[in-house]
């Protein structure tokens, strides 16, 4: 039997518990991993002086395929997101985003079972900003001011939305083989070309070209807005959504709400030559140390990265036993609980206890 070699990304927070408890899951599956435990965020910072050190980069790139628990994003100025940064260093183009409802998990919906596809380098997040009143700021705003009708106050902060015909192809193109792979059956592009007609445009005629070369796939398009009404009112007419990266970070938390919150959310953030799992919920610092958290996200991007790794069967064990311990409502934690009462609720250990005895 092989040996997987996995970078372990442990995080901040409640990180390094529900990381724990992944590994022990994966561990109890009988595939063999080799975890190459590395550092990112504020524990990294106050060891190295660095929130993504090289070595955590380089252990990706060498062992191409990593497994990251929740870490602090710091807003409004200062350091960028570690997500953000692994993103880019790595060439994680493609963020993967499934929303399925389980029994057992209060949720306003039944039945769903999507997929949200968002470039993941592109976009708004491309990290192509000029602060307000900046030297930089004030030379895009004159070379655009002297070249457009609509005018840019001179105090303006700047953004630059970044669309290329090949990103775009390649995120598309990441949708429909994952549609033809997992047997399904529509592909919808969503942009907002209508107003942005030149970025956004650009995506939604790429995607129309691509769809071309999957005649076995059906596609459609909509526009974002009416897409998120869409899913409130008519979510069984849709599969496999693919996007833009601003628009993928909003619609994706609104599909994880709509199967019951990011504690039940996985994410895999995937590239042509590695690949990043992740929950897709925050560090919630309140609550570290008290093993008390619920590790199911976690769980389930480890069973993403099972799938990643061509191995389908024990991927499907995984999901079978979180979601049989979930649907039982006895060893889970607080926030799964119907009651909600943390005096009867398992502890992070428990459940996971729980879910390897289900396997």
């Amino acid at each position: 039997m092989a040996t997987y070699q996995v970078t372990l990304i442990p995080g901040d927070g409640i990180g390094p518990e529900v990381a724990d408890a992944t590994r022990r899951v994966l561990d109890a599956t009988g595939i063999s991993f080799d975890w190459d435990v590395q550092q990112a965020g504020s524990d990294a910072m106050d060891e190295t002086g660095e929130l993504l050190p090289q070595a955590t980069i380089d252990s990706v790139r060498r062992n191409g395929v990593g497994i990251k628990g929740p870490i602090t994003t710091p807003v409004g100025s200062g350091f960028r997101s570690v997500n953000v940064g692994l993103r880019q260093e790595l060439e994680l183009f493609a963020n993967l985003r499934p929303g399925r409802t389980m029994k057992g998990v209060q949720s306003t919906f039944d039945n769903i079972d999507l997929v949200v596809v968002r470039e993941n380098l592109e976009d708004l997040y491309a990290g192509v900003e000029f602060d307000t009143g900046s030297t930089e700021a004030a030379e895009v705003i004159e070379a655009v001011n002297a070249r457009s009708k609509k005018q840019i106050a001179s105090d303006a902060a700047i953004s630059i939305k970044m669309i290329t015909p090949e990103g775009s192809r390649r995120i598309v193109e990441f949708a429909f083989e994952y549609a033809r792979k997992n047997g399904r059956k529509l592909v919808t592009a969503v942009h907002k070309a209508n107003i942005m007609k030149y970025s956004d445009g650009l995506f939604l005629h790429v995607a129309q070209d691509v769809a071309k070369n999957y005649p076995d796939i059906e596609f459609n398009d909509r526009i974002v807005d009416n897409m998120c009404m869409q899913l409130m009112q008519k979510p069984e007419l849709y599969d496999v959504l693919v996007m833009p990266n601003l628009y993928g970070d909003i619609v994706s938390d609104v599909v994880a709400g709509m199967v019951g919150g990011l504690g039940v959310a996985p994410g895999g953030n995937i590239g042509k030559d590695a690949a990043v799992f992740e929950p897709i919920h925050g560090s919630a610092p309140s609550h570290a140390g008290k093993n008390e958290a619920n590790p199911v996200a976690m769980l389930l991007s480890g069973a993403l990265m099972l799938r990643h790794l061509g191995e389908i069967d024990t991927a499907e064990r995984v999901e079978n036993a979180v979601e049989s311990v979930i649907a039982a409502g006895e060893k889970v934690t607080y926030d799964l609980r119907e009651d909600r009462d943390p005096s009867k609720a398992a502890s992070t250990t428990e459940m996971a206890d729980a879910i390897i005895a289900a396997l």
